[in-house]
């Protein structure tokens, strides 16, 4: 296929994700699962997937092991039609991660394994990079080794810092690059609305547009009109994993057809219940990985 005019750079993973009632005490016990899935997971992933969802070409740039697990991200990669997959296989173990999740939304994730971090972009990558009008950067190795390329592309950039808590030092790059911001609550959920002050403060640094998921109380965008806000849509809840990508997914779809800030909310919150109604990042997978 064509290049795609997406680049989506950041993690895919192998992940067991593993349902509780509550997540665990600090304290030495046994606690029963009520199931458990082994399924492709990351952030970055997740994004790809979702933007096959609704028809948009991508080409995601990732890191990748050697390893059983690196082949099953992959494979479950290949699924997804229009997602051009540009993976360095590091020698050794591909990312891995367990999580503890619960109805509510609370996870513990463990990483189980992580990948060598590539001493750098190949040409491949950084050649879509150059010819690419939006640039995905997600945190981690493949999503930091592109920036340079991507800031002296000219391309539109965009970013999610996930639980940033507006002082980590990882996020800082991407924060400080990137016009369109994406977090969500968890780094300022203290009871207040610190994640106001912090879109502020990021739209201070230059984002243009910032948005932050509230899980089931909805999502607020900050850009220089005001404020926006969008509650999140009803649905049967099966799995919380992959929703904010799936969130970023509709918003950006949106936002390439000429949408408005208040629109693309709302589509972000509609392509959120694709991925709450299924145990795997998105439906496109549920025919293709055992449950």
């Amino acid at each position: 296929m064509n290049a795609p005019r997406t680049v989506v750079a950041g993690p895919a993973t192998w992940n067991t994700m593993v349902r509780l009632d509550h997540l665990p005490e600090p304290r030495p016990h046994a606690v029963f699962a009520r199931g458990a899935v082994r399924t492709l997971g990351g952030t970055s992933a997740g994004k790809v997937l979702h933007l096959a969802d609704l028809g948009a070409a991508s080409t995601l740039v990732t890191d990748v092991g050697t390893d059983r697990e690196g082949d099953l991200i992959l494979a479950a990669l290949d699924r997804a039609e229009g997602v051009e997959v540009l993976a360095r296989r590091a020698p050794g173990s591909s990312e891995q991660h367990l999580n503890l999740m619960t109805d509510a939304g609370e996870r513990l994730s463990i990483y189980l394994a992580t990948t060598t971090a590539s001493p750098g972009p190949d040409a491949v990558a950084v050649a879509r990079v150059a010819d690419a009008e939006h640039v995905v950067l997600d945190l981690g190795a493949a999503g930091l080794s592109l920036l340079p390329a991507a800031v002296a592309s000219g391309a539109r950039l965009w970013t999610d810092l996930h639980d940033y808590d507006g002082v980590a030092e990882f996020h800082r790059p991407f924060a400080e690059a990137c016009s369109h911001v994406f977090l969500n609550d968890d780094g300022t959920d203290d009871g207040t609305d610190d994640h106001r002050a912090l879109m502020s403060d990021l739209l201070g640094r230059g984002a243009e547009t910032v948005v932050c998921t509230l899980g089931a109380d909805g999502a607020v965008a900050r850009t220089a009109e005001g404020w926006f806000e969008c509650p999140a849509e009803p649905v049967d809840v099966v799995d919380t994993n992959g929703a904010g990508d799936a969130f970023f997914a509709g918003f950006f779809t949106a936002h390439l057809a000429g949408a408005g800030t208040a629109d693309c909310l709302r589509a972000g919150a509609r392509q959120a219940t694709r991925a709450l109604t299924t145990v795997h990042l998105s439906p496109l997978l549920d025919e293709h990985l055992l449950s």
